[in-house]
C-alpha cells in the first residue's frame, strides 16, 4: 500500500497494490483510478494522483461526464501508523490540493446518482 498526503503533510488516503483503488485511512473504498485519473464512488472526475502522491486538479475545470463505477473492491485494514510525509513542492497557482481543498468529495452521500426509491 503506498500512503497518500496531503499538502499539509497529513495522511488521508491508501493506493492498494494495483494502484486503481483508493482507501481513507479507516479502510473504506473512496474512488479509483483510470490510469493516473481520480474518480470519486460516484464516477465523477476529482483530480489525479501527482507523481510524488498528491490528488490534484486543476484549480478552474471542465465539467466532465460522470464515469461508470467499477465493483467496489473489498475493504481493507490499513495501519494504524504512517511513515512521515515526504517534502512536497509548492503547486503551482493553478493546480490545488483536493484532500486540502475539498476533501468532502470523497463522501459518499451524494446527489448525483438516483435514489433507491426510483
Amino acid at each position: 500500500m503506498k500512503h497518500i498526503y496531503s499538502t499539509a503533510g497529513d495522511w488521508v488516503a491508501l493506493l492498494d497494490e494495483t494502484g486503481r483503488h483508493l482507501y481513507d485511512t479507516r479502510g473504506e473504498w473512496i474512488a479509483w483510478l483510470d490510469g493516473k485519473e481520480v474518480y470519486t464512488r460516484d464516477g465523477m472526475y476529482a483530480g489525479f494522483l501527482s507523481d510524488d502522491g498528491r490528488v490534484l486538479r486543476e484549480r478552474t475545470r471542465k465539467q466532465r461526464p460522470l464515469r461508470p463505477v467499477p465493483t467496489a473492491p473489498p475493504r481493507i485494514r490499513p495501519s494504524a501508523r504512517a511513515p512521515l510525509p515526504p517534502f512536497f513542492a509548492e503547486l503551482p497557482w493553478n493546480q490545488v490540493d483536493v484532500f486540502d481543498e475539498e476533501p468532502e468529495i470523497f463522501e459518499y452521500v451524494s446527489e448525483l446518482r438516483p435514489d433507491w426509491e426510483d
